[in-house]
């Protein structure tokens, strides 16, 4: 499955939002996409000429990208520590 369950999205919320209900803070967005990025990978081993999907990816990966570079600019420390909370090289 490509999305993530509801239950995984709240799981992201609590770990990286300022609360319970804050889902469109740009950690949790992050978060959330990274999550989804990893499925599609996995998808899109198995099903190697899903290009549509390949193109999703990519956007995604864009979108993510352009909010670490908004925390990164806001935020030094708190992009450091997202990055290191989420696995992610830079």
């Amino acid at each position: 499955m490509m999305s993530i369950e509801k239950n995984k999205t709240i799981e992201l919320i609590k770990n990286f939002g300022n609360g319970e209900t804050d889902s469109g803070s740009a950690d949790v967005q992050v978060a959330i996409l990274t999550e989804r990025i990893k499925n599609l990978t996995e998808h899109l081993k198995n099903h190697k000429k899903d290009f549509g999907s390949r193109r999703g990816l990519l956007s995604m990966v864009g979108q993510r990208r352009n909010l670490l570079k908004y925390i990164k600019n806001k935020n030094q420390d708190r992009y450091l520590n997202l990055i290191k909370k989420l696995g992610l090289r830079r």
